[in-house]
């Protein structure tokens, strides 16, 4: 996951297949996505960038964006919606204690916090809280398709390996398809972000494309190659982990270069590279 980031996830029918209208119609209903478009994923091995940070003007030729949700989208690209789906934000914290206390992770009543990025988690354990939690990430999934978005990233489905053993991956898998389903009832796309060990369950439990920050460096393109194809999008932080990756997935997938702190172009410190 990027520093810091912005303040503030396949169910497709193949190309060529047409159904009849009546049963088209039924499957909508009985799959909530009557009247949205199916989802398509980001053009493969197109020009990307990760705008986290903050959007600005992308660079000539990008054709894929990714922004948090609560920036407007790029006007003439395919615009991927970032939503922080597993923890909570920051500043955003005392909302949750007020509101949501009961949503919010636990150990001998001390709430378990992803010190790293200064996060609580999601207590996604229980059919009832998943429901209640799938509710509120779901309303957001929703601004997205609202404001134009084409997809989005769920950022924390690893955060089960930052539990303490007290979320088990089966939860973070059970939880991502409720907002798969809040997706692509909504015609968004949905990619599975990082986590390479659960890439194959992943695509199983209906995600669409993969971000994959730093695959290069830690090795781990390949088993979303494996599982994902082309659909994949990869964002390394470290110049010669780029050259890699490039060298090695460029003419396949989409790789791309910035600086960890995801800075808006202009910034001092600004990094940005593509294949």
């Amino acid at each position: 996951m990027p520093f810091p980031r912005a303040t503030t996830r396949r169910f497709r029918f193949r190309r060529g297949l047409a159904l009849p209208a009546a049963a088209a119609v039924l499957l909508g209903l009985l799959t909530g996505t009557a009247g949205a478009a199916a989802p398509e994923p980001p053009p493969a091995n197109a020009k990307a960038d990760y705008q986290l940070g903050g959007g600005y003007t992308p660079p000539a030729g990008t054709r894929i964006v990714s922004r948090d949700r609560t920036e407007a989208p790029a006007a003439g690209r395919y615009n991927i919606c970032y939503v922080n789906g597993l923890q909570t934000q920051p500043h955003e914290i005392g909302w949750w204690k007020r509101n949501h206390a009961a949503l919010l992770l636990k150990r001998g009543g001390a709430y378990v916090e992803d010190e790293e990025w200064g996060e609580l988690m999601f207590d996604i354990r229980t059919p009832a809280k998943r429901a209640a939690l799938a509710r509120i990430v779901g309303g957001w999934i929703g601004g997205c398709a609202a404001k134009g978005y084409d997809a989005v990233e769920i950022d924390n489905l690893d955060t089960f390996s930052r539990s303490g053993g007290l979320i088990r991956k089966e939860h973070a898998l059970a939880f991502a398809a409720l907002l798969i389903r809040s997706a692509h009832a909504e015609g968004l796309a949905i990619a599975q972000k990082n986590s390479a060990g659960i890439a194959a369950a992943g695509r199983r439990a209906g995600f669409d494309f993969a971000v994959a920050e730093e695959c290069g460096r830690y090795d781990e393109c390949g088993a979303y190659v494996r599982v994902y194809g082309a659909d994949v999008i990869v964002v390394e932080y470290r110049r010669a982990d780029f050259a890699e990756t490039c060298e090695q997935y460029g003419s396949r997938l989409s790789v791309m270069l910035r600086d960890v702190r995801l800075r808006k172009a202009g910034q001092r410190g600004y990094v940005y590279g593509a294949c």
